[in-house]
């Protein structure tokens, strides 16, 4: 899945230049600061706009912050509330005077790719996708696109260990929005963290939802159907998951609606503390997995500002804190101190090569 654009591409792209000559108005934009003069970031979100509680708000904060400190003058964005918003949007960006364009989610990779393609000059960053080979599987280098990826499996693990620890039913479950690989990655993590659990303490935790060695689980097939986000979550609960994790952008929000209303039900968010991001269902959040895409955006429109762009990849990971697992907030009292420690040696496990946390989607 996208790759044919990594085969148009294989030799075509040779470098990125380090100015930007493009013209126009963005969709949207916010005041300029007092540094960072004439460099613009500019932002393509993927479905659920920039107030999505999840990696389209995480992803746009980056941006904001880098504003914020000065480093650059101006914040443009595009939002996307479908498929068919993609290549439109990135091209009415194309044509602004950005200096890096970045685009958000796995969904985004072709017309990223393309625009690319079409305007070598214009530099790219690409939130959860790297390009591959086709033939071969391996990464490809496109001179003016930078992903920005994230082995969230690494903090999923703990986080479907700490599910397993905490269910008083025997039953944790998970589904997803699309089924793609950065969606999946986080239900390898959660399924592998539930096994482990289980054999070190031979137990029988259930996970409903995914499973890891068939890859077949639940989707939504979108990130906007919430009606049917609902629905799964309620057909989970009554299966007897007292613990969920949605990996599905903004819909995840119905399996909060959902855990409010059957009661004694746990919610673990992704992308984002959902502790703070969706402070209506603070008390529902047990943890989060969370993917540091503001601060991976933030460094890289600051290297490019600076004129050190580059197209090398940056993979977030336990060890360098691309990826971690929030507080517990809330439910640090219902947490048993064993439990705690437990989460945190494998965390260092993890960090120092001792455990290895294993998914196909893994970058």
């Amino acid at each position: 899945m996208h790759r044919a654009a990594v085969i148009r591409l294989g030799a075509v792209l040779a470098a990125s230049a380090l100015a930007v000559t493009a013209c126009g108005e963005a969709p949207e934009e916010t005041d300029a600061g007092s540094e960072g003069d004439d460099f613009v970031g500019c932002m393509v979100t993927d479905e659920g706009g920039v107030d999505d509680k999840s990696f389209n708000e995480t992803s746009h904060r980056g941006l904001v912050n880098a504003h914020d400190a000065g480093t650059i003058s101006d914040v443009q964005v595009a939002e996307s509330h479908s498929t068919a918003d993609f290549e439109p949007n990135v091209s009415s960006m194309v044509s602004q005077e950005c200096g890096l364009i970045v685009t958000v989610g796995f969904m985004l990779a072709d017309a990223t790719a393309d625009a690319a393609e079409s305007n070598p000059d214009e530099r790219f960053a690409i939130v959860d996708f790297q390009y591959t080979d086709e033939d071969s599987g391996e990464p490809v280098t496109i001179d003016n696109v930078k992903p920005l990826v994230f082995n969230t499996h690494e903090a999923a693990f703990l986080a479907g260990y700490l599910a397993a620890g905490y269910s008083e039913t025997g039953t944790v479950a998970t589904w997803g929005g699309a089924k793609i690989p950065t969606v999946t990655i986080f239900m390898d993590g959660y399924y592998d963290g539930v096994q482990h659990y289980n054999e070190v303490h031979d137990a029988d935790i259930e996970v409903l939802g995914w499973d890891k060695e068939s890859q077949d689980g639940q989707f939504t097939d979108d990130f906007s159907n919430s009606s049917l986000a609902q629905q799964y979550s309620e057909n989970l609960i009554q299966q007897g998951a007292d613990v969920i994790m949605p990996v599905a952008g903004p819909i995840g929000e119905s399996a909060a609606v959902a855990a409010r209303d059957a009661g004694d039900v746990a919610l673990i968010w992704v992308d984002t503390d959902g502790y703070e991001s969706l402070p209506e269902y603070s008390d529902l959040i047990l943890t989060s997995v969370v993917k540091g895409m503001d601060t991976a955006v933030e460094e890289a429109v600051e290297a490019t500002a600076d004129g050190e762009y580059s197209p090398d990849p940056f993979v977030g990971t336990l060890e360098n804190e691309g990826v971690s697992i929030a507080p517990y907030h809330d439910f640090s009292g219902e947490i048993d101190d064993e439990l705690a420690e437990e989460v945190a040696e494998l965390e260092q496990q993890i960090i120092d090569g001792e455990l290895e946390v294993q998914s196909d989607a893994a970058f």
